[in-house]
């Protein structure tokens, strides 16, 4: 990938600044970031200095997703006694976010084409581009005075990937390996929703950067595998964990597994049923119960031939921890309430379960922090529009507030 203002030393060095002396002849004005290379789900630091008091400068962010659609995020400000902007303290006079918040500039970015509410934020798979560029500018009199490129990073050097298929491997998805020599934490299957497909991919490539082996799986939506959320058998679930620990070598080590959405009923079930493969559960936006298919009224799941039934799912049997995360607004199904009932059961150890609900929030509350999300999304299957619920400020305080807490429960 190729780095902005001359190359990484440069980069890192001089951190990329432009512009010339303030208003008034004095200091350079300057764009300081702290890691101006970094994970994706890591914040940065971002000051303006070299101000005079009270200046006002925009700040603008733009970064390009895997349509070549530009996004663009902007908030003015007015700078401190000390001549500095400094984002995780100073709240926009105007822009695409209201608040005082250093990632605000990353979250709130809009497409320069199509409507807001509609487009979501999709670099190209970290297979495809390890990464991708967000470009900074100051802006002050319709001039620019300093200007800043980063790099936000889904895979960190040495992590592998491998593309699995049921032809070949008896499961489709994508797997994330560590890189060779890096501290061995439990293994991760990652399941996504209603939409069938792969799922999210790049929390799977952030966690294998922190040493995670993660496979992302299709269970439906694939090829050699059902069209839709129909007679899903979890003995497939099974094959995937298995697999995944021998590419590992994880031994005896029991698996976490993440579900979002109609994931969340699966990942549950799992932990219930193979209390001996399966630990820790990871719900986002999640069902208390198991629920019809989906387009199609019919079971969703089976196990050893037969319908699971319809019903609240028990998780008394599961040796970890189930860590539901939910909306309080969530525009598709109860996810709040369901979280709360999730956190009133106990486990195996006779621990309680756990519940992270954000009041404004709403469904989408599953994808890594500090990206720009929508709050609609039209189904791949149906072709039905749905209105997420909660607010994009809402959700990306979710999201940014609920990872660290995710990793941590991970790597216990």
């Amino acid at each position: 990938m190729a780095v902005a203002c001359g190359g990484l030393a440069l980069l890192l060095v001089a951190g990329c600044s432009g512009g010339g002396k303030g208003a008034e002849g004095g200091e350079e004005v300057r764009l300081r970031v702290d890691r101006p290379i970094a994970l994706a789900d890591e914040p940065v630091g971002i000051k303006v200095t070299g101000l005079n008091a009270g200046q006002e400068v925009t700040i603008t962010s733009k970064a390009t997703d895997h349509e070549r659609v530009s996004w663009t995020g902007r908030a003015t400000f007015t700078a401190d006694k000390a001549g500095t902007v400094d984002l995780a303290r100073a709240q926009p006079r105007s822009g695409t976010y209201q608040k005082a918040d250093g990632m605000g500039l990353f979250w709130s970015m809009k497409p320069d084409s199509g409507t807001a509410d509609e487009s979501w934020f999709f670099p190209p798979w970290p297979e495809a581009q390890a990464g991708y560029e967000v470009s900074l500018t100051v802006n002050a009199d319709d001039k620019q005075i300093a200007a800043h490129t980063l790099i936000r990073t889904w895979m960190r050097k040495g992590v592998t990937h491998k593309a699995l298929t049921v032809a070949d491997d008896g499961v489709d998805g994508s797997l994330y390996l560590p890189p060779s020599g890096a501290k061995r934490l439990p293994p991760v299957l990652s399941l996504g929703g209603s939409e069938g497909g792969p799922g999210d991919k790049f929390s799977p490539a952030l966690l294998a950067s922190r040493g995670h082996p993660v496979l992302a799986l299709c269970y439906f939506g694939c090829p050699g595998r059902p069209d839709t959320l129909e007679r899903i058998e979890l003995e497939y679930f099974v094959t995937a964990a298995r697999l995944l620990k021998r590419e590992q070598g994880a031994g005896s080590q029991r698996l976490a597994v993440i579900g979002a959405s109609r994931g969340s009923e699966a990942a549950q079930l799992l932990a219930h049923y193979y209390p001996d493969l399966f630990q820790d559960v990871v719900a986002y936006a999640p069902s208390h119960q198991t629920n019809p298919g989906f387009p199609k009224n019919v079971p969703a799941w089976t196990k050893d031939d037969k319908p699971v039934d319809h019903a609240p799912i028990p998780l008394q049997r599961v040796r970890g921890t189930v860590l539901a995360i939910a909306g309080g607004q969530d525009g598709l199904w109860p996810a709040a309430p369901a979280a709360e009932e999730i956190a009133e059961q106990q486990g195996a150890s006779g621990d309680r379960h756990r519940a992270l609900i954000y009041p404004d929030a709403g469904h989408g509350v599953s994808t890594p922090p500090y990206t720009a999300l929508g709050r609609s999304f039209k189904h791949p299957l149906t072709g039905d529009t749905y209105d997420m619920g909660g607010t994009p400020a809402a959700d990306a305080h979710a999201r940014s507030d609920s990872w660290p807490k995710v990793l941590s429960l991970l790597q216990d």
